[in-house]
C-alpha cells in the first residue's frame, strides 16, 4: 500500500505551503501564524449584544469574528455592527456566514472581510432525496450552480472581500449524496465543485474547511482534500475546525483530536474549537491546541532505526485498525480485535495510594483500569509491591499490575515471583543478550507479559529482542515508546508502527499521553488536550491497542483515557452527545437545554443524542445519531429518529419527556440507577 501524499512526510513535520488569503488585515496561510476564530452567539439583529460579545471574543485572543447572516436583514445589520466596531476602534475582520440564501450573501459581502458559504446549501435544497443522476442530468446540476454562485464570487473578486467554502459534513447537497455518499471524498467533492467556479473566475482569496462531529470523518476528509490539492497544485489554506464537539471535557478532547491530529500532519492555518457554551470559552482552547505550532515548535521524532527503511502502514483516508496478535497479561486480552485497554500508573509511594487505587479500580465500575502501572527502583519498591498484593482488604484485591523497571538491567534478576502480570522495561547501554534471555525465562516461568518501551537511541536493542523472544517461543510482548528527546509522539509512534512493520512484528502497540522528559507535561488544561491530541489521532489512524495515561491526578487520567476513546468512537461507555455551539440562529438556549437534556440521559450508555439548534446542519449531523432535538420554530422542537423527523413542532416545555418517551419506543431506554454519576462532563 502506497497512499498518495497528503502531507511533507508522515514521520516528520512540515507545515503544508499555501498562497496568503487576506481576511482584512489578517493574512491566513502563507508564513502566518495559525489564527484563531470564533463565532458570536447573538442575534444578529441585536447590534450591541453582537458589538459587546465581539469586543470580548477580540480581548481574549480571537483574530477572526464570525457572525451569522441567515437573512437578508440580518446582512443589512452587518454594517451597524461593523460601525460600532469602527467608531470603538475594534478592526477586528469579519465574518458573515451563509447557509441558504445568495441574496443574504449578495447583501453581506458589502459589510465583511469574508463570507462563508457552505457548499451542502448553498443554492441547493436538501431533501434526502434518493435519485440517480446520469451524466447529462449531473452537468446540468453543474451548470445551474454555476450560475447562481457566479454573482457572489463576481462580487468578492470586485470588493476584495475573501471567501471560505465550508462543507459541512452534516449538509451535503443531493446531489453530492447520490454520487458519492455521505463520505470524506463526498465533503471534498462537494467543495471542489464551488473552488472550479472560483478559478473560472480567477478568483482566489479562498479557504477551505471539512468539518464534521466525528474527528475521524474531520482528519480523513482534510487528508483527502490535501492529496487532491496537490494533484491540482492549488494551494488554498484551510480552516480547521470539528463541528458540534459538544462541551466541557468531551467538546475539548474531541477539537483536540481533530485539530491537533491535522496540525501534526503540518495541515491547518486557522481554526475555530466549536463549543456548546459561551463563544469567549472556545478562545483559549484554541490558543493551547495551536501554541506549540506558532511557537515553531512542531512536533520531532527521532528514533534511530539503523537500516530500516521506513514506509507508511496506513491508509490515512480510511480507518483500519494496525493487524497485530492478541497477547495475554493476566486474564486480559490484549490486542488483534480485543477492546483497547486502559493502563493508569500509580506513584508507590504517594500517600494517597490505597485511594488512587480504589478511585481507578473501584470507583466506577463503568470506567476502570484493567492495569495499574509501578514504576519500581529497587528491592523495596518490590517489597512494597507485593505488600500491596497480599494485603487483605487492599484496594488493589485481584487487579492486574504491572511493574516498570525502565533501563535498569540489574533489576532483571531479582525480580520476585509472581510480582506483576506485566513487566515493562526499556533497554539502554548496559543491556546485554543474558538480560533479555533472563527476563524472558522470567516471564515464561511467572506466565507474565513483557513490554519493551524503544526510545531514541535504543531500537537495535528491540530487534536483538524480538530475535531472542522468537529464538526462544515467547510472544507474549506488548511495544511502546518510552524516555525520549524532543520527540512527537504521533509520528514516534508512527515510526514504530512502520519499524515493527518492515520486521514483519505483529505485537500489540501501547500508547502513552506524554513521554518521560516533560514534553507535554504543562498546566492541566494544556496536558488534557495534549493528551487527546497525542493518543485520540494514533487511534484515529488505527494504531493502539493499549493506552497508557497519566493526568493531574490518576481519577482525573482514569477519566480522560476513556474520554479520549470515547471521542475517538474506540470504546463507547457513556451517553454520546453532539451538540452545536450557539450562534444567532439557534432556536432555543442551546447550553441550558443540552445540560438539562444531559441530566436526564447520561445514564444511557451507548446512546447516541445530537441537540441541535437549528434545521441548517440538524438532520445531516444526526446521520449517525440514535435520536436529535432540533429547534424548528421560536418556542418549537423537532424530534428525529436518525435523520428522520418523527415528530414536528413539539411545544418547547414538552419537548424532553417527548424525547424519552421517543427512546423508550425504541428499546433503548433503562432507568437510572440513584448511584449513577455522570462521568467526563467536567469544563477544564
Amino acid at each position: 500500500m502506497n497512499p498518495a501524499p497528503y502531507c511533507f512526510h508522515p514521520f516528520s513535520y512540515q507545515r503544508r505551503k499555501t498562497r496568503e488569503v487576506k481576511v482584512g488585515s489578517v493574512g491566513i496561510g502563507g508564513a502566518n501564524p495559525i489564527r484563531i476564530q470564533s463565532m458570536t452567539t447573538s442575534d444578529t439583529m441585536n447590534t450591541d449584544a453582537t458589538v459587546k460579545e465581539t469586543i470580548e471574543l477580540v480581548k481574549a485572543g480571537c483574530e477572526i469574528v464570525r457572525i451569522t447572516a441567515p437573512t437578508s436583514k440580518d446582512a443589512q445589520n452587518l454594517k451597524n455592527i461593523r460601525a460600532e466596531l469602527q467608531r470603538r476602534n475594534i478592526h477586528v475582520p469579519l465574518v458573515a456566514d451563509i447557509h441558504f440564501l445568495p441574496s443574504a450573501a449578495m447583501e453581506a459581502v458589502n459589510h465583511v472581510d469574508k463570507i462563508r458559504v457552505n457548499p451542502g446549501n448553498y443554492a441547493d435544497k436538501k431533501k434526502f432525496a434518493i435519485r440517480e443522476y446520469n451524466d447529462d442530468q449531473y452537468n446540468e446540476e453543474l451548470q445551474r450552480l454555476h450560475d447562481a454562485f457566479s454573482p457572489l464570487v463576481k462580487r468578492c473578486l470586485s470588493l476584495g472581500v475573501a471567501m471560505r467554502i465550508g462543507t459541512n459534513h452534516g449538509s451535503l447537497s443531493d446531489r453530492i449524496m447520490n454520487r458519492y455518499g455521505d463520505t470524506p471524498l463526498g465533503m471534498v467533492e462537494s467543495a471542489l465543485e464551488f473552488v472550479r467556479i472560483c478559478r473560472d473566475h480567477n478568483y482566489h482569496q479562498i479557504v477551505l474547511s471539512m468539518k464534521a462531529s466525528n474527528p475521524k470523518v474531520m482528519i480523513q476528509a482534510y487528508r483527502l482534500l490535501a492529496q487532491r490539492l496537490g494533484e491540482f497544485s492549488w494551494d488554498y489554506p484551510f480552516h480547521l475546525g470539528v463541528t458540534e464537539a459538544g462541551d466541557g471535557e468531551d467538546g475539548r478532547i474531541k477539537s483536540a483530536i481533530g485539530i491537533g491530529s491535522l496540525l501534526d500532519d503540518g495541515i491547518g492555518d486557522t481554526i475555530r474549537v466549536s463549543l456548546t457554551e459561551d463563544s469567549i470559552h472556545e478562545i483559549p482552547v484554541a490558543r493551547a491546541i495551536a501554541g506549540k505550532y506558532n511557537e515553531g515548535r512542531g512536533p520531532v521524532a527521532r528514533l534511530d532505526l539503523g537500516s530500516i527503511d521506513l514506509k507508511e502502514v496506513r491508509n490515512p483516508y480510511e480507518y483500519t485498525r494496525r493487524k497485530s496478535r492478541e497477547v495475554t497479561v493476566g486474564d486480559l486480552a490484549v490486542g488483534h480485535s480485543e477492546t483497547i485497554c486502559v493502563e493508569i500508573p500509580l506513584e508507590l509511594h504517594d500517600p494517597r495510594l490505597e485511594q488512587n487505587i480504589f478511585d481507578v479500580t473501584q470507583g466506577n465500575r463503568d470506567v476502570v483500569a484493567e492495569i495499574i502501572q509501578f514504576q519500581a527502583k529497587g528491592a523495596a519498591d518490590f517489597e512494597k509491591i507485593q505488600e500491596l498484593r497480599s494485603e487483605e482488604g487492599s484496594a488493589a484485591g485481584s487487579n492486574l499490575f504491572s511493574v516498570n523497571i525502565g533501563s535498569q538491567a540489574a533489576l532483571v534478576g531479582q525480580l520476585p515471583i509472581g510480582i506483576a502480570e506485566k513487566i515493562i522495561f526499556e533497554p539502554g547501554g548496559s543491556w546485554t543478550p543474558e538480560h533479555f534471555d533472563n527476563l524472558i525465562d522470567y516471564a515464561q516461568t511467572n506466565e507474565a507479559a513483557l513490554q519493551i518501551n524503544l526510545c531514541d537511541n535504543n531500537c537495535h536493542h528491540g530487534k536483538n529482542f524480538f530475535e531472542r523472544c522468537r529464538d526462544k517461543g515467547f510472544f507474549e510482548v506488548l511495544v511502546g515508546i518510552g524516555r525520549t528527546e524532543n520527540v512527537g509522539l504521533v509520528q514516534g509512534y508512527r515510526i514504530l508502527a512502520s519499524y515493527l512493520a518492515q520486521l514483519e512484528i505483529d505485537f500489540p502497540i501501547q500508547l502513552r499521553n506524554i513521554d518521560s522528559s516533560g514534553v507535554g507535561s504543562g498546566d492541566e488544561k494544556s496536558l488534557l488536550l495534549e493528551s487527546a491530541r497525542n493518543i485520540g489521532s494514533l487511534l484515529c489512524d488505527g494504531i493502539g491497542d493499549s493506552i497508557e495515561v497519566s493526568g493531574p491526578a490518576p481519577k482525573e487520567a482514569l477519566r480522560w483515557a476513556y474520554n479520549i476513546l470515547q471521542g475517538t468512537g474506540n470504546r463507547i461507555t457513556k451517553t454520546e452527545y453532539v451538540s452545536c455551539p450557539s450562534c444567532g440562529r439557534t432556536l432555543f438556549n442551546l447550553q441550558s437545554t443540552t445540560e438539562r437534556i444531559k441530566q436526564k440521559t447520561v445514564h444511557l450508555k451507548g446512546v447516541k443524542i445530537a441537540i441541535m439548534g437549528c434545521i441548517v446542519n440538524g438532520p445531516g449531523e444526526m446521520a449517525d445519531a440514535d435520536f436529535g432535538y432540533v429547534g424548528g420554530a421560536p418556542g418549537k422542537v423537532n424530534l428525529y429518529v436518525g435523520k428522520e423527523c418523527v415528530q414536528y413542532h413539539v411545544p418547547e416545555a414538552e419537548a424532553d419527556q417527548r424525547l424519552i418517551d421517543l427512546i423508550k419506543s425504541h428499546g433503548k431506554w433503562v432507568e437510572p440507577e440513584t448511584s449513577a454519576q455522570p462521568t467526563g462532563q467536567a469544563r477544564t
